[in-house]
């Protein structure tokens, strides 16, 4: 009402200037007349400015009675109820809204997983993923979820207390199986390895050297070899370094087999197969064997 008030004002004092101004070309009002008319023109007009921004500040106030959520998804247990005071002089928490499809997955890595994957991609045995890396989950039941996500975020900053970086994966939920605080399992696969070979567990060894494998030669002799080893897949060792094509791994009876001593190599059952390429294409070795003394 002030300002529908103020508006009138105005546009009668602008009716009033404008009639001053042609009058005085004639000489029928004086020129003090005219300043009055002139003047009052300008209050009016103010006072519209003035009513108008008393109609924005209480527009602006209006707008503090309606929250409205910056994201989608579920509105939480009500911390309020209708009609309470709140926001007096400290943020009161109305309700808790979790965002549901998709979901959020917050874990860690260690500092020393990326240092070793970032040395890798230096050296080419592993090509990292141009766009996002992908994410799967593992249920608490131990089942693997239905829809695999992408990583999403990856802290620049190491944990001084943990040795690990901060990530978060973006998975879907379109049928609001993961709820906000549940634990899963996360596997992460941010690329690929070149050349690699899968050896049974049962087939590597460790000393005070490091790890290391039994082969059976062209002459059916015990070779040791050497092997770099980069992480367990499933029940075998991934191998990215040591093997060579062709290469026959003792898996079983390796308490008899000794390096430089003749043994008779078995083919291993389809159930241990030995040595086959873990990605990218690589070729596998030969097959597993079982060695006998001769």
């Amino acid at each position: 009402a002030a300002l529908a008030q103020a508006e009138a004002n105005a546009t009668n004092a602008h009716i009033a200037a404008e009639r001053a101004r042609e009058l005085i070309r004639g000489g029928l009002v004086s020129r003090s007349d005219l300043d009055n008319a002139e003047a009052a023109e300008r209050s009016t007009a103010a006072a519209v400015q003035q009513a108008r921004a008393v109609v924005g500040a209480a527009r602006i106030s209006l707008s503090y009675a309606t929250v409205t959520a910056p994201i989608a998804g579920r509105a939480g247990q009500q911390g309020v109820t209708e009609g309470a005071l709140v926001g007096q002089g400290t943020p009161t928490l109305l309700t808790t809204v979790e965002q549901i499809d998709p979901i959020y997955v917050n874990f860690d890595q260690p500092a020393v997983d990326i240092e070793r994957l970032r040395r890798a991609q230096t050296t080419g045995s592993v090509s990292l993923a141009h766009d996002r890396a992908s994410v799967e989950l593992t249920l608490s039941d131990g089942s693997v979820y239905a829809h695999g996500g992408t990583l999403d975020f990856r802290d620049l900053s190491v944990d001084p207390a943990t040795g690990a970086v901060a990530l978060r994966a973006l998975v879907p939920n379109p049928e609001h199986q993961l709820l906000p605080g549940m634990f899963v399992g996360v596997r992460l696969t941010s690329g690929v390895v070149n050349r690699a070979f899968l050896v049974p567990q049962a087939g590597l060894q460790r000393d005070g050297t490091g790890p290391y494998v039994l082969t059976v030669g062209p002459d059916d002799k015990v070779v040791e070899k050497r092997v770099a080893v980069e992480a367990l897949e499933g029940p075998s060792w991934i191998v990215t370094a040591g093997l060579a094509d062709g290469d026959r791994v003792i898996v079983s009876g390796t308490q008899n087999a000794r390096p430089g001593a003749t043994v008779a190599a078995v083919p291993t059952g389809a159930q241990e197969q030995s040595a086959q390429a873990a990605a990218g294409g690589a070729t596998a070795a030969g097959p597993a064997t079982r060695a006998g003394g001769r």
